[in-house]
């Protein structure tokens, strides 16, 4: 057997049990749609009758015009269909069928994001590291950089990334400076578009990577903003496999526009754009290897862990196809799909 494969096989096993929440499968969690509904395509074999949205996006300018018209003339009540409630439906809408793209905060001071979240590093099994890299900023780039060099002097040879406590920020200038301790110095890391200003400002790594190695990231809802961001750049460039659930969808650059009531109107004024050419707004990052877990759990695990570790919370998740047994006779499919996505991206076993 390879050694990649083999340490692959590692990877995988640690990072599932880090994210596993018991013994039981847990329950399928209902994942909210991440794309526009006026961007969705209409499946023909999923109903024979078309749907609301598929009969709103199908009409022309003409019909909306129209439907507008009618109502005002015909509807039983007239005073649910003023020119100001018809403009708070335009906005309601907008805010549904742009997700991420358009929010309405109630005042200045809702609209600050949450608040730092610490990192935490530890030793797993001996080779592999653990880095939870929480909120990008420049004091836990500082701890990173301190773990990486000690996990160079332990040996380290392999890494778990988890981006589950690394909130939504703006600032994307962080993430890249993140991303430069593993990403090939000389590349760039991803692109921040503002269409509306016909403007792209590129990150590109002016570092060697201080890490180079098997990573594997962990994701969730909770990974957004400039860790998504991030995340894809490990994936493009690391050849990183990536664990756990979607992330947010929110790789965007927010401008806070005030109104005259003092609410604050919330929006999407530039989007991240991998190095190959994707947006990843609103759709985000998807896992490699999809594994669900509550938010209940992963958050009462990470408060638990600043005391006893991630120790105590690797053990095995019940997963049948995730055994050696499985691994010895070669019927493990994540492993082998594991070996056929670092195939696909570049990386041959050794």
């Amino acid at each position: 057997m390879s050694r990649l494969l083999l340490a692959t096989w590692l990877m995988l096993t640690l990072a599932a049990r880090l994210i596993a929440e018991s013994s039981t499968p847990a329950p399928s969690v209902p994942q909210a749609a991440s794309k526009s509904p006026a961007l969705l395509s209409p499946s023909p074999a999923a109903s024979a009758n078309p749907t609301t949205e598929q009969l709103v996006n199908s009409l022309s300018s003409a019909d909306l015009q129209a439907v507008i018209t009618l109502l005002k003339s015909n509807f039983t009540n007239p005073d649910a269909i003023t020119d100001t409630e018809l403009n708070r439906a335009t906005i309601q809408g907008l805010m549904v069928r742009l997700p991420h793209g358009v929010m309405l905060l109630p005042n200045r001071e809702s609209a600050f994001m949450e608040g730092p979240s610490a990192f935490y590093s530890e030793i797993l099994g001996g080779h592999i590291g653990y880095l939870r890299l929480g909120s990008l900023n420049s004091a836990n780039l500082q701890a990173l950089d301190k773990s990486l060099s000690s996990f160079a002097a332990k040996k380290v040879d392999a890494l778990v990334i988890d981006l589950r406590a690394s909130q939504a920020t703006n600032d994307f200038a962080m993430a890249a400076e993140f991303a430069k301790r593993f990403c090939p110095k000389g590349k760039p890391i991803f692109t921040l578009r503002k269409p509306a200003a016909r403007q792209d400002r590129v990150f590109n790594s002016d570092r060697d990577p201080a890490f180079r190695g098997l990573i594997m990231v962990l994701t969730d809802g909770d990974t957004a903003g400039s860790a998504e961001a991030l995340a894809d750049a490990l994936r493009f460039y690391d050849k990183a496999l990536i664990m756990g659930q979607p992330t947010a969808g929110r790789a965007v650059e927010y401008s806070d526009l005030p109104l005259p009531s003092g609410k604050i109107l919330r929006v999407a004024v530039a989007e991240i754009v991998s190095p190959e050419g994707h947006s990843l707004f609103p759709e985000g990052v998807k896992p490699d290897l999809p594994v669900e877990m509550s938010m209940v759990d992963k958050r009462q695990i990470f408060q638990l862990s600043s005391e006893k570790g991630m120790g105590p919370f690797v053990y095995e998740a019940g997963r049948r196809h995730m055994n050696e047994a499985a691994l010895l006779a070669g019927t493990n499919p994540e492993v082998e799909a594991a070996e056929t996505e670092q195939q696909r991206r570049g990386r041959a076993p050794e």
